[in-house]
Order: C-alpha cells, then sequence, then structure tokens
C-alpha cells in the first residue's frame, strides 16, 4: 500500500465510523435528527442538499424505502456505502490487496468526466430544490 491509498483507507474507515457513531446518538435520540448538525440550515435557514440523509438511513434501516426516498434519496447511497466500505477494507487487509483503492481511482476519473459530473450536479441541485420545498 503506498500512502495514498493508506490515506484514502483512513479516511473512508473513519467516514464510515463517524457516520455509525452519529446514528447510535440518533438512534438514542441523543442528537436530534430534527435539529441537525448542518451548518447552511443553521446559517441560513435553508436546507442544504444532504438535509434528511440521517432520517433516510435511519428509515431504511427500519425498512422503510419509500420513507427514506422521501426524506433524501442520498441516503441510500450513504447506507451502502457505510456498509459496504468497511466489509472492502477488511476484505483488502485479509487478502493484501488493494481493490477499493482502485475502485476509487476508476471512480474518480469517471466523475471528472463532463458527461457524468454535469448530470450529477445537476441531481444534486433537483435533490436541493425538493428539500427547500419539504422544508426539511
Amino acid at each position: 500500500m503506498d500512502v495514498r491509498q493508506h490515506k484514502i483507507y483512513y479516511i473512508l474507515f473513519f467516514a464510515c465510523v463517524g457516520g455509525y457513531c452519529w446514528l447510535l446518538l440518533s438512534v438514542n435520540q441523543i442528537a436530534s435528527p430534527e435539529t441537525g448538525v448542518c451548518l447552511v440550515k443553521h446559517v441560513t435557514g435553508i436546507p442544504c442538499p444532504s438535509c434528511g440523509s440521517t432520517r433516510s438511513v435511519l428509515s431504511l434501516m427500519q425498512g422503510k424505502p419509500a420513507e427514506a426516498f422521501y426524506w433524501n434519496p442520498f441516503g441510500f447511497i450513504i447506507l451502502t456505502t457505510m456498509i459496504l466500505v468497511p466489509i472492502w477494507i477488511v476484505r483488502d487487509i485479509i487478502k493484501k490487496q488493494n481493490s477499493l483503492f482502485h475502485f476509487y481511482q476508476k471512480m474518480e476519473s469517471l466523475v471528472q468526466r463532463k458527461s457524468i459530473y454535469l448530470p450529477a450536479i445537476l441531481l444534486v441541485i433537483i435533490n436541493w430544490v425538493w428539500n427547500i420545498m419539504k422544508s426539511l
């Protein structure tokens, strides 16, 4: 493993750990998803494109995909990432491979294509407008 690969694995691992900690706090109602941690919403009063993601992930974990989609479609991507990445990292460590890093590099080069990033930006904007209309 090179230094860049180590950094990516650490960042992804600790992002997942942080996500699980946030979900644990939200489930135990220590941190309320309604109050949230969104700086954009606290400063402007307007929800950001990722507002509702915690409620979306919690809805998915309760087996409510329609409700999850309503809160924020990004929740599907977030939960899938939170499940797969730690398993993938452990698999790479055990098998002494770097398949996750190669996947990351492929995705990184893919999203640099105009034909990918422009529709992705459009989807984020559409989701943001929908979040504003829902008053999340």
